[in-house]
């Protein structure tokens, strides 16, 4: 019996125009789409008109799921693998499943677009030849310092991402570590409220301490000559 194919198929990051005909066209033809959350994929294939079993395979479920997703792509039914927003694989679990995949013999195909670290990249005006992507940094502030103390060291322009419940203690470590350099916070990308500022830790810590923030975040450690610590105030621009 021929597999189906697995299809990785990137959707958008917030703005639904930001998908890709090619991705729509995948939707439509395969059996069966793997996501993080059925509700938003439901919401974004509703969107688009598009009618085709969904399944949940998230962090907490994978190894429940993996072995069903994979005997239906041997049996022949090809499946798309999306996230909730952007590019899977990318800080999720879709590589475990795109490996066992690959181990099978089971074509992998990816259906590229949206990505939050390229679109900020790609706004930000900074070297974006070499980076290191880090993901979102550990919860517990020490382990946070340590290891941004361990990024500083690579000495290439880094890229993690943050939740609005964290920013404020993650902006802290950074300015704690990197001094005040000037840095890229990425907020709402591609979204109605989407704002893209530039400023040193302590002057975006003052920022968004002075409002409720909402929105996930993607931020940006330019590589420069890191200054000492605390070495002087800066200023956000937006």
């Amino acid at each position: 019996m021929t597999p189906g194919t697995l299809y990785v198929v990137a959707t958008p990051i917030g703005n639904l125009e930001d998908i890709t005909l090619r991705a729509l066209r995948v939707l439509r033809e395969v059996g069966l789409v793997a996501c993080e959350d059925t509700r938003r994929t439901r919401t974004l294939l509703s969107h688009f008109g598009i009618h085709v079993p969904a399944t949940s395979y998230f962090e907490h479920n994978k190894l429940a799921k993996g072995p069903a997703i994979l005997k239906a792509l041997r049996e022949g039914t090809s499946v798309a693998l999306v996230t909730d927003a952007g590019t899977p694989g990318i800080s999720d679990p879709g590589f475990l499943l795109v490996r066992e995949a690959r181990e099978a013999g089971i074509p992998v195909v990816p259906v590229p677009g949206p990505s939050a670290v390229v679109a900020a990249l790609s706004a930000a005006g900074v070297p974006a030849d070499h980076f290191t992507f880090d993901g979102f940094l550990p919860v517990k502030p020490g382990k946070r310092i340590h290891r941004l103390e361990a990024l500083r060291e690579l000495r290439t322009t880094l890229v993690c991402y943050e939740s609005p419940h964290r920013i404020l203690a993650t902006l802290g470590a950074i300015g704690q570590v990197f001094g005040q350099v000037e840095i890229v916070v990425a907020r709402e990308l591609t979204k109605q409220f989407e704002e893209i500022v530039r400023g040193t830790p302590e002057a975006l810590l003052e920022r968004f301490a002075s409002c409720a923030v909402r929105g996930e975040f993607t931020l940006i450690i330019p590589y420069a000559k890191t200054p000492q610590p605390h070495e002087g105030p800066g200023s956000a621009t937006c």
